[in-house]
């Protein structure tokens, strides 16, 4: 049996922590279809991920562009 880091889907708070975005950021992404989402089966107000989409978005994301003072 795999770890939970193995699983095909991730919550909205674990894809959150892994984008490194707000929560009102995830809300956009979720809800302007840029993050596919389906039902959590186990409660019914729950979003799942997959973490594919998560990934996918993650390697699309800048690099860390801080400037030095």
């Amino acid at each position: 049996m795999g770890s939970p880091g193995d699983s095909e889907y991730m919550t909205v708070a674990e894809a959150r922590a892994v984008l490194g975005v707000t929560p009102r950021k995830i809300a956009d992404m979720i809800k302007h279809g840029a993050l596919p989402w389906e039902p959590n089966p186990f409660d019914r107000r729950g979003k799942l991920i997959k973490r594919a989409d998560v990934e996918a978005l993650r390697a699309k994301q800048p690099r860390d562009t801080k400037i030095a003072a």
